[in-house]
């Protein structure tokens, strides 16, 4: 077993490889990142892929997904309509137990998609904030992932701020929502 630092060093490395390959949108790199049965040690001739080490997946406003097939899909999709994505991590903790990881973070992500018709640049970019969780196992070769779960993080608007500064709190006197 490795030093506890250089624990926290290899899955902090895993963790950049995962969003560095998103940004490249090298689809290869992604999918050998994530965890695989034979990782695992099953043979999947014998067992259903499906039922051993189950890897999962949620982005904001998806549903969970499932499976190797579900999670990688996914991820084909997000890279096919996506011209650019570039991720900014802060608030990084990195916590280990024995072959387990726990990675939360928040994302910066700005990106943009593709050109509007005729347009010879990337349509507008956008930013969005985002809280997500990967947890990483430990395999002979190194830590794979076996789940990610990203939320957006709910922004206040300008009405909301200007309300909690007038000591409204966004209700009305009576406690009923402002309309």
């Amino acid at each position: 077993m490795s030093a506890p630092h250089t624990d926290v060093e290899q899955v902090e490395a895993a963790n950049t490889a995962f969003y560095e390959a998103m940004e490249r949108g090298d689809f290869e790199e992604l999918s050998a990142l994530w965890l695989t049965p034979s990782d695992l040690g099953v043979d999947e001739e014998y067992h259903d892929p499906a039922d051993t080490g189950v890897i999962s997946c949620v982005h904001p406003g998806w549903p969970v997904l499932t499976g190797r097939g579900e999670v990688l899909r996914s991820y084909a999709l997000i890279m096919a309509s996506t011209d650019y994505i570039q991720f900014f991590l802060t608030d990084v903790h990195v916590s280990v137990t024995g072959d387990t990881a726990l990675v939360t973070c928040t994302e910066n992500i700005l990106s943009g998609g593709p050109a509007p018709e005729g347009g010879a640049e990337l349509g507008p970019l956008v930013g969005q904030l985002v809280v997500a969780t990967n947890v990483f196992r430990r395999t002979p070769e190194g830590w794979k992932i076996w789940s990610h779960h990203a939320s957006p993080v709910l922004a206040e608007t300008d009405e909301e701020e200007d309300n909690d500064q007038n000591g409204t709190n966004g209700s009305n006197t009576d406690g009923g929502p402002l309309t």
